[in-house]
């Protein structure tokens, strides 16, 4: 009886199980897919980082800041505003740089041409050794503009290829990242080869908690079931074979009964005889097994049951539920192939990225004029480079050819002065005093001769170089340029950059160029977010769409999964409509708690054996303890057998009793529970699926919104940066502003301090050269003091 409500006792919760398992079983729990791993892009920007070129500090960096003041003082006007300049260059004839103002010129003169000091002694020299000063620096600074001339020659192509590869690249790189979706496609569609087990597993695992509690159920209903079949049929036999002994032994009691009524009733009967003659008349059945209830009925339609093995049903049952992952895998194979299909296609707005890009086309059209640019520039640079080297020649010999003035002035000066301090006789000609005299006047030889191409070259060099400092380069460092740039009207419409980009909205040149400087991509830099609209292109809603739909066709058949074998449900039916529960227990009991026989008699056997002994008549004697030998034989044989059969009955009737409206009440309920359960698998593990499907979309989409936000960053962020566009403009003025520009005007400007010593010069060598002269040499070569282009007083006496 313990053992039947052992095994019932896990069918008691059954109920609620099944009740707390249908509410979990619609709830969508997405962390056993967890969330989308991250994903690793290659950064499609390619790196086009412009080294800035900067001019090393030197030397000559005073001597071109006093250039720059030089020309700050002679260009006094302002940089030409946007409503003074109309038509290209036009508002160089407002007044801008040195050559087309005349009052610049007037300030120019006035500060190259003072009036020298008087020539004496120490001030001269100072004159010379000033002079001899400009020299040398013109000689360094025409070097070093000849040495800046190559690189900075050699960097416009550089340059040029750094602006080509800013524009031409953009394509290229959208189209790279656009084959990058290939990323999340792959990790897509491993994944997809997993998603029946994974769905498989989620129907397993949400279905557990409802289907292992309900085979337990029907194990325990099936062992349960066993017990009470063996205790219904041990209960029928006990009862055939109580009544069987019932009826020999109770011919056995009669006989008994009467033969001791007759001995007990005797005259001659000596002791207790009444005592036993009392006992010997209750010699009858105390139970009469045949008012028992019959189970015949019960047995009837219960027989052949148990038809099924529950034990090895519920076991196979298990394995098969325990192998739906691996089920759902080959039953999704198909619709995973079909999956994987959609996922390789490339949604059409990636496919459309690089070509909807605004300035693709003019992007192409600027690759191919700047490379245009490129080559037709070479031929020109290489002249550039050539004239340069003409220019350099030129101003190495006219700067020897004053060093050479110088030379002879110094040398002139000094032969001379030592000629004087030897002359005894300023009438006696004296060869150091000569020699000194046709060095000076060598040297002014030599001015006149080179004065005029002198003045052209300073002039040539001071027009260009200074219109570049003040037009370009001030301007430029200023920032004045740009804003030129940006005032409408003044640039033509073909180099408007809005327009040529197709833009909305104007764009400002020095702001881009702020914004390029500071390492801004193109899309913030021309505004691309107004005149192009990226998220349509990174909209993959029809994508997502169409593998959701595919997703809805996957399906996973539970038909293979019974729960229930019909030969179990056959004895679970039999049992239920068996009538186990209706037998009335109660009658067993009010018979089996009665004694076999109504008197003991093993207690009227030893009374008989005493009575044996007491009696006087041998006969009787004899006779009585025959009696009391048979009744004991009647006990043993006849007696304790029924009462095995009584005790064996109580143990059954006491089990079923107990079991069997509890079994009745399950059975009922595990045949409801498994009908609807095995009703309710596939609409459960549709839903289930249908959570599991979401969930992996999500987890897929998780893969694709990286790539969609890597995307974003990497076009709007990344992609094109324009700093090469503002390096190249820096370098640009760098090299033309620091590099050329500088020691070129700083050439000029020392070639003209050389040229502008030239004027002291020839009148010092002029008048000096007449003191180292002879005085009659020096009045037979000259007809009259009066025609004399300079005045020398007569020398009566010299006293050295």
């Amino acid at each position: 009886m313990r053992h039947a409500l052992a095994l019932l006792a896990p069918l008691l919760g059954l109920g609620l199980g099944l009740s707390l398992s249908r509410l979990a079983v619609g709830a969508t729990d997405c962390k056993s897919l967890g969330p989308a791993e991250p994903l690793t892009f290659t950064p499609a920007a390619r790196a086009r980082w412009l080294a800035p070129r900067v001019r090393a500090p030197g030397l000559l960096d005073s001597l071109y800041g006093t250039v720059h003041r030089f020309l700050s003082v002679v260009q006094l006007n302002p940089f030409p505003s946007g409503g003074a300049v109309r038509g290209g260059l036009r508002g160089v004839r407002r007044g801008r740089g040195p050559l087309p103002a005349a009052d610049a010129h007037c300030r120019a003169l006035l500060l190259l041409l003072p009036l020298p000091p008087a020539l004496r002694g120490a001030s001269e020299d100072r004159a010379q050794g000033a002079g001899l000063i400009g020299v040398v620096c013109a000689l360094v600074t025409n070097q070093r503009t000849h040495e800046q001339m190559g690189p900075s020659v050699e960097a416009v192509p550089e340059t040029l290829l750094s602006l080509r590869g800013l524009v031409s690249d953009v394509p290229q790189e959208l189209q790279a990242v656009a084959q990058q979706f290939s990323l999340p496609q792959e990790r897509v569609s491993e994944e997809l080869d997993g998603v029946g087990v994974s769905i498989g597993s989620a129907v397993h695992t949400q279905l557990r908690s409802a289907v292992y509690p309900l085979l337990a159920a029907v194990g325990s209903l099936g062992q349960a079931l066993q017990v009470s079949m063996h205790h219904l049929q041990a209960l029928n036999a006990t009862v055939v074979e109580l009544q069987a002994g019932q009826q020999d032994l109770e011919s056995a009691l009669q006989e008994q009964r009467d033969r001791l009524l007759q001995l007990l009733q005797e005259a001659g009967c000596q002791g207790d005889c009444a005592g036993a003659l009392s006992r010997a008349r209750a010699l009858e059945l105390g139970a009469d097994f045949s008012q028992v209830p019959s189970v015949d009925h019960v047995l009837h339609r219960l027989k052949g049951v148990p038809e099924a093995n529950f034990s090895s049903m519920v076991q196979e049952e298990n394995s098969t539920f325990n192998a739906l992952p691996t089920l759902a895998a080959m039953q999704t194979s198909s619709v995973v192939q079909e999956l994987k299909k959609a996922v390789a296609q490339q949604p059409e707005g990636l496919r459309t990225l690089a070509e909807g890009f605004p300035g693709s086309e003019a992007a192409s059209r600027w690759a191919q004029a700047l490379q245009e640019v490129e080559e037709s520039s070479r031929p020109y640079l290489q002249e550039v480079q050539r004239y340069e080297t003409y220019r350099w020649i030129v101003g190495c010999v006219l700067c020897s050819v004053v060093l050479l003035v110088a030379l002879c002035n110094l040398l002139g000066l000094n032969l001379g002065i030592w000629g004087l301090s030897a002359r005894e006789d300023p009438s006696q000609p004296e060869a150091k005093g000569e020699a000194g005299a046709h060095f000076l006047m060598a040297g002014v030889g030599l001015s006149f001769l080179f004065a005029a191409p002198l003045i052209l070259l300073v002039f040539a060099t001071f027009l260009v170089g200074g219109n570049v400092q003040t037009l370009v380069c001030q301007s430029w460092e200023s920032g004045e340029l740009f804003e030129f740039a940006d005032t409408p009207g003044n640039l033509p419409p073909s180099m408007n950059l809005s327009h040529l980009l197709g833009l909305r909205k104007n764009i400002s040149i020095h702001q881009a160029y702020r914004q390029c400087k500071e390492g801004a991509a193109l899309w913030t830099v021309l505004q691309l977010n107004d005149s192009y609209n990226l998220e349509e292109h990174l909209d993959i809603s029809q994508y997502t769409n169409k593998l959701w739909q595919e997703l809805q066709t996957l399906k996973v058949d539970t038909q293979s999964l019974d729960l229930l074998s019909s030969a179990a449900r056959r004895d679970l039916e039999a049992l239920q409509s068996s009538g186990l529960q209706r037998v009335h227990y109660p009658d067993f009991l009010v018979q089996i708690q009665r004694p076999v026989v109504k008197t003991s008699t093993e207690q009227l056997a030893q009374e008989l054996e005493g009575l044996a002994q007491a009696q006087g008549n041998s006969v009787l004697g004899q006779q009585l303890q025959e009696e009391a030998h048979g009744l004991r034989n009647l006990h043993q044989e006849k007696v304790v057998p029924q009462q095995s059969l009584v005790a064996k009955l109580n143990l059954s009737v006491r089990a079923l009793e107990s079991s069997a409206p509890n079994l009745q009440l399950e059975t009922s309920d595990v045949l409801a529970n498994v009908t609807y359960l095995k009703g309710e698998l596939p609409a459960w593990a549709t839903r289930i699926l249908r959570n599991v499907s979401e969930c992996f979309l999500a987890r897929e989409m998780g893969y694709f919104s990286q790539y969609v936000a890597w995307v974003r960053e990497e076009v709007t962020q990344r992609i094109a940066t324009c700093q090469p566009l503002s390096g190249a403009l820096d370098n640009s003025r760098v090299i033309l502003c620091d590099m050329v520009a500088d020691p070129w005007n700083a050439f000029w400007f020392c070639l003209a301090w050389c040229t502008f010593f030239l004027i002291p010069s020839i009148i010092f060598a002029v008048k000096t050269s007449k003191y180292f002269r002879p005085i009659r040499k020096r009045l037979s070569s000259t007809s009259s003091e009066e025609t004399q282009l300079f005045h020398i007083p007569r020398v009566t006496s010299l006293k050295l």
